[in-house]
């Protein structure tokens, strides 16, 4: 009986280990530029279809608003979720 629930035990365990976890599929904060791929500053940013775009400079803004969607597919590939623009006040 011992010698089942082990091996159970183990057929889980390599289960787990080979598929990803939760935690690898949650969504990532962006701390990365999607232009230039240096750290964010957060007084850097677009919005766009609601969603909040951060940049390490001046003109990675500018050339994000040129083609956004190849940008935030970018970040998608990399597991990177763009903050919600907050809301108008």
């Amino acid at each position: 009986m011992k010698g089942i629930k082990l091996l159970i035990f183990t057929a889980i365990l390599a289960l787990f280990l080979a598929s990803p976890t939760l935690a690898a599929d949650a969504p990532k904060p962006q701390t990365t530029c999607p232009v230039l791929g240096g750290n964010v500053n957060k007084e850097i940013y677009a919005d766009y279809k609601g969603q909040r775009v951060y940049f390490c400079c001046k003109g990675c803004d500018a050339e994000f608003k040129k083609d956004p969607e190849k940008y935030l597919q970018k970040m998608k590939e990399q597991g990177v979720t763009p903050e919600k623009t907050p809301a108008a006040k």
